[in-house]
């Protein structure tokens, strides 16, 4: 070959070389992504409470002596299961039994003076009416039988006092029986005592007007539950009474307990003024799962607002703008922008109205700097 043919082959080759280097070092870098299938199934508008809410027990008893007092007896610890009307704790009251014991004895003493007052009144009102037969009859004065008749009213009317006095002694008994009972708690319902704020001896008082204090005895009834979560002003006119709902607790992990909307508090909390909230109340539809509860657990609620069933779906992480998806070409290995119109959607899945087909790949990874359309990919996981 000529020097100078060679040297031209040379140059030739140089510049190719050249130019696969810089297309190589300038070439697009291919991109790792995560892709999911376009698939049909199940779509859910949901509206989810903004803070967590609370489990709580279907009944709860915040119990406090109506007096102040020294415990005397306590009858209960903290776990016990207790039946209606039991007895929880007693003040010292010896005094108000004294009392009532004192009462009761004249209770019993009026008692007793009423029925011999009713014994003379009935014996009077016999010799009475004997005298107006013998007045009748001309056998005796008028004057004898006024007096008569006369004795007999006067016996009735000691009679109608000693009925008096009968109940006053049973009102003065009601009224130290009150105050007995003011002494005492009582088991309002079935539950399990939860807290106990007091010990044997220790001296208890009543909460002041205004001043609030722990109770001396907490009671729940823990036969249901329900949860109270804070809902966001802007989705609380979607939720209605009897709306299907689930609820999801930590203590739990992933498992959803279905339950209902019950109530819907008739007005907005504003107690933070950029978050306002409506409180919803949701029962659960089966209490089975009740006794592994715990008043005061944290607990989500998510409240179905509407279903559309057999659907096209994406999930949702994979959709930009609410209409932008990057679909995968496998054959070219690369990304294509495409437009959808999206329809129900929830923190999972997205309805696709239009724009995409069942088998569709879409990226997920839509964090990934430098997505954009035609650029090539590879898949690190689908």
């Amino acid at each position: 070959m000529p020097r100078h043919s060679f040297r031209w082959f040379s140059l030739v080759l140089l510049l190719v070389l050249a130019g696969g280097l810089v297309w190589y070092k300038m070439r697009p870098k291919e991109i790792e992504v995560t892709v999911a299938r376009v698939t049909r199934g199940t779509v859910e508008k949901i509206v989810a409470n903004t803070r967590a809410g609370t489990l709580n027990a279907c009944r709860k008893a915040n119990l406090s002596p109506g007096t102040g007092g020294q415990i005397n007896l306590l009858t209960v610890e903290e776990g016990n299961l207790v039946k209606k009307s039991q007895l929880l704790l007693e003040l010292w009251n010896n005094d108000l039994k004294a009392e009532a014991a004192l009462a009761e004895s004249q209770v019993k003493a009026a008692r007793a003076k009423a029925s011999v007052a009713l014994l003379q009144a009935e014996i009077a009102q016999r010799e009475a009416d004997r005298m107006q037969q013998l007045v009748r009859d001309n056998a005796i004065s008028d004057q004898d039988a006024d007096k008569a008749l006369t004795e007999a009213k006067v016996r009735q009317a000691s009679y109608e006092a000693a009925v008096t006095d009968v109940q006053a002694s049973q009102s003065r008994l009601g009224v130290i029986n009150a105050q007995l009972e003011r002494t005492q708690l009582i088991a309002p319902f079935d539950g399990i005592v939860a807290k106990i704020n007091g010990e044997l001896n220790e001296y208890v008082t009543p909460s002041p007007p205004g001043i609030a204090t722990p109770p001396t005895i907490v009671l729940l009834d823990t036969s249901c539950f329900y949860v109270i979560a804070p809902i966001d002003e802007v989705d609380a006119p979607a939720v209605k009474i009897n709306m299907d709902a689930r609820v999801i607790m930590d203590a739990f992990g992933n498992k959803y307990f279905p339950a209902r909307v019950r109530r819907i508090d008739p007005y907005v909390l504003d107690l933070e003024k950029q978050a306002r909230t409506v409180d919803v109340e949701v029962a659960f539809d089966s209490d089975e799962n009740g006794e592994h509860f715990l008043a005061g657990y944290s607990a989500d609620v998510e409240i179905i607002i509407e279903v559309k069933e057999d659907v096209l779906r994406i999930p949702t992480q994979s959709l930009l703008d609410n209409s932008k998806v990057y679909l995968y070409q496998p054959q070219s290995a690369t990304l294509q922008e495409r437009i959808v119109r999206a329809g129900l959607s929830n923190w999972d899945n997205t309805q696709v109205i239009e724009g995409l087909q069942e088998g569709d790949s879409v990226v997920i990874s839509t964090d990934r700097p430098g997505l954009k359309d035609g650029i090539r990919v590879k898949i690190s996981e689908e």
